[in-house]
């Protein structure tokens, strides 16, 4: 029955997934330890929402250049490798399948990250925004514009946590390519002014994902790599459309055709976008089209809504992100129509267990 597709299984590459329902990534910021490793009560909320089919982390730095938050788990020293392990063994403990999200923020930070050293990125562009410090709220300031050196280096932090993440039992990996983060950052018009292989053609803006994938399926079998895009944001983090926008993402769905990657994870747009010429309203709609292989779609979807988007053939799987935050045992109330928590955003960002792992489970039904 279609109103049943999210509940069926799915082959992602070798993995089997028990059903279509994807836990989105959300940073949640309990990595409150100097090292920023992964804690046993990060292993306790993933293992609580292990029923989903696949669970994506909240973003991790794959280096410590590409932090821009406080308390978020890296995965670039030994001990935050050894941190996660203990996080995936508890979700496969249960069945499960997690993915986790490499990440590097790039202008969306500040030097109190950076021991006064300026953040990275494409270009020497403020984005005009505010960075959560131990210093709390912070302007943004104008960002040092990466060298040829610092691009390879940064390709070459990918590779490594890729190789981490797989040593430390995921069973596979996601680019954070969204949300105008560094990739983000050189992909888009507003934030990438550069003249030189990274900069000026849709292609060249491009660049940098592919040399990342190229240089990680030196280690790691692309089918463990997702990649994830935004490609009607719109007014976050300094990112503005443009007419380049749409068609260099359109280059890239195209050209990922070319890579055996897990998956593609699309967002729908985060704000209202009908009023901007250069927009693309409904994402999944217009890129399925483009893309010949798993297409994960996330953004505002109910049960009804991810059910249509599948019966549509708009997208394979759907990712939930607060909905999953505030619901460990979603898919099971999904299957029943029960009622949901209502999230706290209170404690979305806040160190400890409140409003992390205390969210209540649907009480055992009596026969």
């Amino acid at each position: 029955m279609q109103q049943e597709l999210l509940f069926t299984p799915y082959q992602l590459g070798n993995v089997t997934l028990s059903n279509r329902m994807v836990m989105a990534p959300m940073t949640r910021s309990r990595a409150d330890n100097p090292g920023n490793v992964p804690t046993p009560l990060m292993a306790e909320y993933y293992a609580q929402r292990a029923s989903a089919g696949l669970i994506i982390t909240e973003g991790v730095p794959v280096s410590s250049k590409g932090v821009g938050y406080i308390n978020v788990p890296g995965i670039y020293t030994p001990e935050q490798v050894e941190g996660w392990k203990q996080v995936t063994h508890a979700v496969h403990a249960k069945g499960g399948k997690i993915f986790a999200q490499l990440w590097h923020v790039g202008r969306i930070s500040h030097p109190d990250f950076h021991q006064g050293e300026l953040p990275l990125a494409p270009s020497a562009i403020n984005p005009n925004e505010k960075s959560y410090t131990i210093n709390g709220f912070v302007d943004t300031v104008t960002p040092k514009e990466m060298t040829l050196a610092d691009i390879q280096q940064t390709i070459q932090d990918f590779k490594q946590a890729a190789i981490s993440a797989i040593a430390a039992g995921f069973d596979g990996v996601e680019i954070h390519g969204a949300n105008g983060y560094l990739l983000h950052q050189f992909f888009n018009s507003t934030s990438n002014h550069r003249t030189d292989a990274y900069g000026g053609s849709i292609e060249n803006h491009a660049r940098i994902l592919f040399d990342i994938l190229n240089a990680i399926q030196e280690a790691v079998s692309l089918d463990k790599v997702g990649v994830r895009l935004s490609p009607s944001l719109h007014g976050l983090f300094g990112i503005t459309m443009d007419e380049n926008t749409i068609p260099t993402f359109e280059y890239i769905v195209q050209q990922l055709n070319n890579y055996p990657i897990a998956y593609l994870h699309l967002t729908e747009p985060f704000a209202p976008v009908d009023h901007l010429p250069y927009a693309v309203t409904h994402v999944a709609k217009h890129f399925r089209p483009l893309y010949k292989g798993t297409l994960i779609i996330n953004k505002g979807f109910n049960k009804a809504t991810a059910n249509a988007v599948l019966a549509a053939g708009e997208a394979d799987l759907v990712a939930f992100g607060v909905p999953f935050l505030a619901n460990p045992d979603l898919v099971e109330r999904f299957k029943k129509d029960a009622p949901l928590n209502t999230p706290d955003p209170n404690t979305f960002y806040t160190p400890g267990a409140k409003g992390y792992t205390d969210y209540p489970f649907l009480q055992t039904m009596s026969v």
